[in-house]
């Protein structure tokens, strides 16, 4: 697997690349780097533990509380539950540490763990890289203190993690969705008891699909990644949206009434004109990504709200927030971040945020959604080059100015090489499709002649 720890945990097929030695063996590894920082001085640690419904899911989760409790760590296993609920009961309880067992969007066949810090805060990227010298240690041999008697760790089930959950979730929302009928769709994953349960407490009228995970069918031709199930059931039952999720629940997507995708983006948009109206949008100010499309972009300067943009991925969306103090932020994907109500991307807590939108101006989500306009995007990977020379070549950098003065303030250029394979990724937006295609495809040609 190469380096263990990804921008997301450490995931690979399950029972192959994730094995329940390796996930017993991180967790030994995470109690005794955070013990060795200073986490659990002066009191007996506690961890809470929850996992998407995976089938792996079951011994990878068995690993993890051996683990723990070996290491002297009491642990609270919460069971089903979403990433951002494990996350948010591990600052609510007070625990020194959450784990969450999910590949997220991933094919069934994978899985993944996810540390949490005290707080429900990510690990940062120092004590993961110690947690995989200690474990890398441990493996060969390097002995360790055991804890005996007494000192092991105790295991209980905490089912009041879902009631905690849901109940904070209804707590935050700014006003009730009576009258509204939404179509959920739960991705057969870790949100088929919250969300459903979530929407119909703050009074809205609940139609569920994807709700029935039986831990081989997550993800399987539904949820955020799959939405014709969704687009389909919400113009055939009526409903006012659609809300769909990935596998563990950090992320939302949307349709509105007429079957249309609201994407990440749109629903930022409405969130935070929303927000700003509450007076809850610090420094009048919305985190993005680079790859947010130009028409986001745009929509908030019309809007006069402040954009920050960062490089891809929502740990970095999340880094800026908390540098910086901002209230919102979030992916093109869907990963949502309210920093009030949640330490991470929250699918659940977004969907409801949204609906309550839709439900306090009596506005379509369709005619909120229109406060931007998604300009056409192209995105063409080019194989097999030397991806290192992306910024330093003249020619590539010729052939860029070319392209950006043709599609002039309405357009946007951005060549991006990949993280983890030989390929550079171009992103061409314009105001016209063909426009992007033919733009595009020339500075394809122009990567693989510069840097071919």
């Amino acid at each position: 697997m190469g380096r263990l720890f990804g921008t997301d945990g450490v995931r690979g097929v399950a029972n192959a690349d994730l094995t329940a030695e390796l996930a017993l063996g991180l967790s030994v590894a995470a109690a005794h780097v955070l013990g060795e920082a200073g986490s659990f001085e002066g009191h007996r640690p506690i961890a809470v533990v929850g996992r998407d419904p995976r089938a792996s899911g079951e011994f990878l989760e068995a690993a993890v509380v051996a683990g723990l409790a070996s290491a002297g760590v009491d642990v609270l296993r919460v069971g089903v539950l979403p990433t951002p609920a494990v996350a948010y009961l591990t600052g609510a309880l007070g625990a020194d540490l959450g784990v969450m067992l999910s590949a997220s969007h991933n094919a069934m066949p994978d899985n993944g763990i996810k540390f949490f810090a005290r707080g429900g805060h990510k690990l940062a990227d120092d004590l993961e890289d110690r947690i995989e010298t200690v474990y890398e240690q441990h493996r060969t041999g390097d002995p360790w203190d055991r804890p005996t008697g007494s000192g092991v760790g105790r295991i209980k089930s905490y089912d009041e993690g879902f009631d905690q959950y849901v109940a904070h979730l209804i707590g935050v929302l700014p006003n009730r969705l009576d009258g509204l009928k939404i179509v959920l769709d739960e991705a057969h994953g870790a949100a088929a008891r919250v969300s459903p349960e979530a929407f119909a407490r703050a009074g809205a009228e609940i139609v569920t699909i994807g709700a029935e995970p039986n831990g081989l069918n997550i993800n399987e031709g539904c949820g955020s990644t799959h939405l014709e199930l969704l687009r389909a059931a919400v113009v055939e039952h009526g409903a006012a949206l659609g809300i769909a999720h990935d596998g563990d629940a950090d992320r939302c997507l949307a349709v509105d009434h007429e079957g249309q995708e609201i994407d990440g983006d749109q629903i930022l948009a409405v969130l935070a004109l929303a927000m700003r109206e509450r007076g809850q949008l610090r420094e009048n100010t919305v985190v993005a990504t680079v790859m947010s499309n130009l028409g986001f972009k745009l929509a908030m300067e019309r809007e006069g709200v402040e954009l920050i943009q960062t490089a891809v991925g929502d740990r970095y969306v999340l880094e800026s927030m908390k540098e910086h103090g901002f209230a919102l932020g979030g992916e093109q994907s869907g990963h949502v971040i309210v920093l009030d109500h949640a330490t991470t991307g929250d699918g659940t807590l977004t969907g409801l945020m949204l609906a309550a939108r839709v439900a306090q101006t009596g506005r379509t989500l369709k005619d909120l959604a229109g406060v931007m306009e998604r300009l056409p995007q192209i995105l063409i990977n080019v194989p097999d080059v030397d991806k290192s020379r992306v910024t330093t070549s003249a020619e590539l950098a010729s052939a860029v100015s070319d392209a950006e003065r043709e599609l002039g303030a309405t357009g946007r250029v951005l060549l991006r090489p990949s993280g983890t394979e030989p390929l550079v990724r171009v992103m061409v937006e314009a105001a016209d499709i063909d426009q992007a295609r033919s733009v595009a495809g020339r500075l394809a040609d122009a990567v693989k002649s510069a840097l071919g």
